[in-house]
């Protein structure tokens, strides 16, 4: 499980997730886009929830494993990981899970509400990026798995700065999520 705002999703996210499944070999990576994402609310305006899973729907078209999740946008209300990691283990008990997060995430997982559910749910696994683990030199938990992925300097914050300016985001974004950022006006207004 690779949970995230995904506004909007990138190259970057889709590599880390295909990086986590080949090293892990794990069958499938979701693509859980956040309803609510209440760590975020009230920093910056949020694109809503079904334009964010339309955009990971099209980032995540014929990449083998990697499936978009709209169980948070179902359930509704705020999003939290232990409470997508309950349903997920209630519905595949036999399976292995894993919460997957960039380092910089990780490195301040002690705000989450409910990680001893968290913890005892699925593994949780880091992948650092630019600006992750190399850089910043965080100081994960033991029990945290680390995954380095290749690094490529974009966040979705860049992305939306991009559009605000006018720039073209053609090989940092899937074509289908360019397609979607145009087709809605998203980010224009420069509210990164």
């Amino acid at each position: 499980m690779f949970g995230g705002t995904f506004d909007p999703p990138h190259v970057g996210h889709l590599i880390a997730a295909c990086e986590v499944r080949d090293v892990l070999g794990l069958d499938r990576v979701l693509l859980v886009v956040a309803n609510r994402p209440w760590q975020k609310v009230g920093t910056r305006a949020i694109t809503d929830a079904p334009t964010r899973l339309a955009m990971v729907r099209a980032a995540t078209v014929g990449l083998d494993g990697l499936e978009s999740s709209d169980l948070e946008i179902r359930r509704g209300g705020d999003s939290y990981t232990a409470d997508t990691l309950a349903e997920l283990h209630a519905c595949h008990p036999a399976a292995d899970l894993f919460a997957i997060m960039g380092a910089d995430a990780a490195a301040h997982i002690d705000t989450w509400q409910r990680l001893d559910e968290v913890r005892a749910t699925a593994t949780i696994v880091a992948y650092d990026r630019a600006g992750g683990i190399a850089e910043e030199r965080y100081e994960l938990d033991d029990d945290i798995r680390t995954i380095r992925v290749p690094r490529i300097d974009i966040s979705s914050t860049d992305i939306r700065a991009r559009v605000a300016q006018g720039r073209r985001n053609d090989v940092l974004c899937p074509p289908g999520v360019i397609r979607i950022i145009d087709d809605h006006g998203l980010y224009r207004d420069g509210d990164p």
